[in-house]
């Protein structure tokens, strides 16, 4: 189910890029934070919408604090305000997720948006660049919250649990995924040396303080 070292360790890459969460695979001894940087949690679902064009909200396709409507194959730019409105930017960078800035600690999901240069759009101009919107769902479940079981980032407060082959899993932290939680990553930090003894598995979080200290549940 894991592997174990001297303090339990089990190594793994979170994944992920749009919605839920993905498998994170070993590396190092340490489960790695992919999710923005590489991939995350639940199932790993890239968007990339077939047409995506301006809607005429913004000079900018889904620029911060506009928001989109529902979909997991395609999307487009909604009014905030209006019914099909679903989640609202709270980042946006152009290029691939792995060369870019990581989303804000909460984002629920990443929208992927692939480039498009139409002869015409609805505004009658504008190419929409390669790049990824972070995203904050409208109303709850927000999965990137602490022990949300999703999101784009493995945060403090979140829950995993060994999936076989060396890898773990987000999940819920309340029990009401798929699996129940066996580990919460209780403390980000600069080094594994600076885990209470208690540390069960390290997680790979980036930014300042990239390991995750992990207790069991």
């Amino acid at each position: 189910m894991r592997n174990t070292g001297s303090a339990g360790v089990v190594s793994g890459l979170v994944l992920l890029v749009a919605l839920l969460a993905g498998c994170q695979s070993p590396s190092a001894g340490v489960a790695q934070d992919g999710r923005l940087g590489g991939p995350a949690t639940g199932t790993s679902t890239a968007v990339s919408p077939s047409a995506t064009r301006p809607s005429g909200y913004g000079a900018v396709f889904l620029a911060v604090d506009e928001c989109s409507s529902f979909g997991t194959t395609s999307f487009t730019e909604v009014s905030c305000a209006g019914e099909r409105a679903a989640a609202r930017v709270v980042a946006r960078h152009d290029g691939a997720v792995r060369d870019g800035p990581r989303c804000p600690r909460t984002t629920d999901f990443v929208l992927h948006i692939s480039e498009q240069r139409p002869a015409s759009d609805e505004d009658g101009d504008g190419a929409v660049p390669r790049g990824y919107a972070c995203m904050r769902n409208l109303q709850p479940p927000h999965p990137g919250d602490p022990g949300g079981g999703g999101g784009p980032r493995t945060i403090v407060g979140d829950c995993v649990y060994g999936s076989g082959d060396g890898q773990v899993r987000e999940t819920a932290c309340d029990g009401t995924g798929e699996r129940k939680p066996e580990y919460r990553v209780t403390r980000a930090v600069t080094g594994r040396a600076d885990c209470p003894a208690s540390t069960a598995l390290y997680v790979r979080l980036g930014g300042e303080r990239p390991v995750g200290c992990a207790r069991p549940l």
